[in-house]
């Protein structure tokens, strides 16, 4: 693995850091909170037309730029440290990637270029609090979490003309604001149950979007009903979908591992610039010995993290899958950061009118739809067998 990183990286970091540093400061970020898309249309045009990032990642032959997701995760780390609301993470991250890999030459050819350009944006539709299941980062994403079979979750009918959709799907990210919906569903009854993904329009007759309440207002999420909705299927009907969700769950994790840094960073740094301006006792007090060590220990965190992210980035598309580790060693530190940010503060740190807790509840709301950390760590202990006995251990432990 080469460390460094090439002048197209560094180029992509550094515009994306620009623009986000010139057009989009705590106000816009308000701002944008409070419009129903959850979202300012013009940055994410902006992004769209002069950088390109939704299609970032995409294939040349669909109007991408055709890179690898390192330069997806570094597009991801600059928008983490502005907590930038965007669908970038819900169209490029979640939903795109599935279309590249299991849609038809004809569905890819039709929706990828337009997602590309930034004109359609997308979302991937999970049942329940499953999101972390489907995409197998704590666990075995073979299980019921599409719908347990008769009831519950989203139930897939075959008719004459393709396929109907009924159920609901909580906490779809973005989901409200999205032209086009990516939902996992169940097929073919209790005894012949299988998942299989659907494209929906989001404005199709029967669907009802309403976005919800969240614990963190920088991602938004929505309520998606599905009142026997026409919808496509997404590629052939044997394709292996469990297999995809599990590849794009580990290509989540490590963008999502490089957007926790980012965010982690821009906390400890909007820290180390109060303590250096706050004083105390007629002195400031980032000078006291106490503080430094505190703030010590969270660049220490937030470096460590750093390394597994860019790893996990790098690594992904050469086959090792170590994302999880990534993402739960990033969440760590960007929950420690932000903690660490409130205290210092001191009380403003606690008032709404400050960005400080906008990182703490980003910490704790990726923490809740895609860990929790525990699980991530066990998950990847146990796909490694770390704790498996064998041979002469297990009869050890027999005896």
């Amino acid at each position: 693995m080469d460390a460094s990183f090439t002048p197209e990286q560094d180029e992509i970091r550094r515009a994306l850091s620009e623009l986000l540093r010139d057009r989009y400061g705590p106000h816009e970020l308000r701002a944008a909170l409070d419009t129903p898309a959850g979202h300012d249309p013009a940055l994410w045009t902006a992004l769209a037309e002069q950088l390109g990032l939704p299609g970032l990642a995409l294939p040349e032959a669909y109007g991408g730029v055709g890179c690898s997701a390192t330069e997806l995760a570094l597009a991801c780390e600059e928008v983490g440290r502005a907590l930038a609301p965007t669908p970038l993470f819900a169209t490029a991250v979640l939903a795109a990637p599935l279309i590249a890999a299991l849609g038809t030459e004809d569905q890819r050819g039709a929706l990828l270029p337009r997602i590309a350009s930034g004109a359609l944006t997308a979302a991937l539709a999970v049942p329940g609090t499953a999101l972390a299941a489907a995409l197998a980062l704590t666990g075995d994403n073979g299980g019921d979490w599409a719908g347990g079979g008769r009831a519950g979750g989203v139930q897939a009918r075959r008719v004459a003309a393709g396929w109907r959709l009924y159920g609901q799907v909580d906490q779809v990210l973005d989901g409200h604001s999205a032209g086009l919906l990516v939902v996992a569903a169940h097929a073919g009854g209790f005894a012949r149950s299988r998942t299989l993904l659907f494209l929906v329009e989001g404005d199709a007759a029967g669907v009802v979007c309403v976005r919800q309440t969240a614990l963190d207002a920088t991602r938004s999420q929505a309520r998606v009903q599905l009142r026997d909705v026409e919808a496509e299927l997404l590629g052939e009907e044997g394709a292996d979908v469990l297999g995809a969700l599990a590849d794009a769950g580990d290509r989540v994790a490590a963008v999502l591992a490089c957007e926790a840094v980012g965010a982690a960073d821009r906390a400890l740094e909007r820290t180390v610039e109060y303590v250096g301006q706050r004083e105390q006792f007629g002195r400031a007090i980032g000078s006291f010995q106490a503080v430094k060590h505190r703030l010590a220990d969270v660049y220490v965190g937030v470096q460590a993290a750093r390394s597994a992210a860019y790893y996990a980035a790098w690594a992904n598309p050469h086959g090792e899958r170590v994302g999880g580790l990534a993402l739960a060693q990033a969440l760590e530190a960007l929950r420690t950061a932000a903690a660490e940010g409130i205290q210092l503060h001191g009380g403003i740190g606690f008032t709404w009118e400050h960005e400080a807790h906008l990182y703490f509840k980003r910490a704790a709301g990726d923490e809740l739809l895609f860990g929790p950390v525990h699980r991530l760590r066990a998950h990847a202990a146990d796909a490694a067998r770390l704790f498996e006995a064998t041979g002469a251990d297990a009869r050890e432990v027999a005896v």
